[in-house]
């Protein structure tokens, strides 16, 4: 009886130990598929990971359209609407000077006279030719006319007569020539007093008493500068882009750096109506107004044009432009996962932005601060815009 309890024992125990056995197996098997299940996952997601951060993320920006009508702001050169340097037609001495620098004249005003001691000889001398001349001419005119006397009552040969008719000829030429030529010593005479051209101002004066004066037109043979500034004339290059509509009569407001917060306004009054094969551009000139003489030739100005607004125009940030071999392009993102290239052309260059005059549609996703290794079918993802809010949280500036 005991014997047959303590079998009956054992065959629980073994059933037991087999039940136990069973269940650690089962766990064993479960965490061994959870194991290998947790390694295949994480492989995966490491592998969906690595792919994800390989494609390239990017900060996409819109054009903005740009009215080309807006301003077209450009440097320009002021000068006199009439400047003419001044220089000695007879040679000689500086005598005396009238007006300086500043000093506004007037049309026919004496500004310096020559002392010309030889022109003065010359012409004295031409004189007395010309007494000469006369003299002479007026013996051979009466020996003439007494010859053609002679010659009616056929007391002289017609020969003799003709020789004293050409003398009388010849006689009056020579009066004639000194004449003239004293006509041009007295031209030279005058020119001792150096005369003002215009109404305007002495920009320059070069002489001073007793310089010596060569006459005519040499380097440094300058005698006076004088400018009419009752109005100025602006010149300006116009960009080709642009050179189409700038037309006459085109309105522009002038900014000068020493009148801060001032402006003039200008009217276009002409153009080259030719490009300058150099520079591409279009000279325009404008003219301002300047009665109360409150700018000066010389000056810098900026030239604000407002064109007319017929082409519409777009605006990137600078920080978009590719500058490749093949010119300038942009990195646009198609399909919101693929990069196209675009090639464009650039208008001004605004610092911060630059215009774009073609190449690019107005809902393109251009890529902000390419890298330069990026190319046509590459595959990106656009980064999400930041929160409004994100300066006001600490977070970060807003991007400008």
């Amino acid at each position: 009886m005991v014997e047959q309890q303590s079998a009956e024992e054992r065959s629980k125990l073994k059933l037991k130990v087999m039940r136990y056995g069973l269940i650690v197996a089962i766990v064993a098997v479960i965490l061994a598929i959870w194991g290998i299940a947790s390694r295949i996952h994480s492989r995966s997601e490491l592998r969906n990971s690595t792919a994800e951060n390989a494609v390239l993320t990017v900060v996409t920006a819109k054009p903005q359209l740009s009215d080309a009508g807006n301003e077209l702001v450009l440097p320009g050169i002021v000068q006199a609407f009439i400047e003419s340097p001044i220089y000695a037609r007879t040679s000689g001495y500086v005598k005396i000077w009238y007006t300086d620098i500043g000093a506004r004249v007037h049309k026919g005003q004496l500004l310096a006279e020559i002392e010309t001691p030889e022109v003065d000889r010359q012409l004295a001398q031409a004189r007395a030719d010309l007494d000469t001349a006369d003299a002479n001419f007026a013996l051979s005119k009466i020996t003439n006319d007494r010859w053609q006397g002679l010659l009616k009552t056929q007391a002289v040969s017609k020969q003799d007569a003709d020789n004293r008719a050409g003398d009388a000829a010849a006689k009056a030429a020579m009066v004639e020539s000194a004449r003239q030529n004293v006509q041009r010593l007295s031209d030279l005479e005058s020119f001792k007093r150096v005369l003002s051209p215009f109404d305007g101002v002495v920009t320059a004066r070069n002489v001073d008493v007793g310089y010596l004066i060569n006459a005519g037109q040499s380097a440094g043979a300058e005698l006076f500068r004088v400018a009419d500034i009752h109005k100025l004339r602006i010149y300006a290059q116009v960009p080709e882009a642009y050179a189409a509509a700038t037309e006459t009569g085109l309105k522009a407001q002038l900014h000068f750096t020493e009148r801060p917060g001032k402006t003039y306004d200008a009217d276009t009054v002409r153009t080259s109506n030719s490009l300058d094969p150099t520079a591409r551009t279009l000279q325009v000139e404008l003219q301002l107004d300047n009665r109360d003489s409150q700018l000066f030739p010389g000056s810098y100005t900026e030239v604000h044009f407002k064109l007319p607004s017929s082409t519409n125009t777009m605006r990137l940030p600078a920080n978009t432009i590719l500058f490749r071999s093949d010119g300038l392009q942009v990195a646009v993102v198609q399909n919101q996962d693929t990069i196209k290239i675009k090639k464009v052309v650039q208008g001004r260059d605004f610092g911060k932005t630059v215009e774009i005059l073609t190449g690019l549609d107005p809902s393109d996703a251009v890529v902000v601060n390419p890298p330069d290794s990026i190319n046509d079918g590459l595959h990106v993802r656009i980064a999400p815009p930041p929160p409004k809010n994100a300066a006001d949280q600490g977070g970060g500036h807003a991007p400008p």
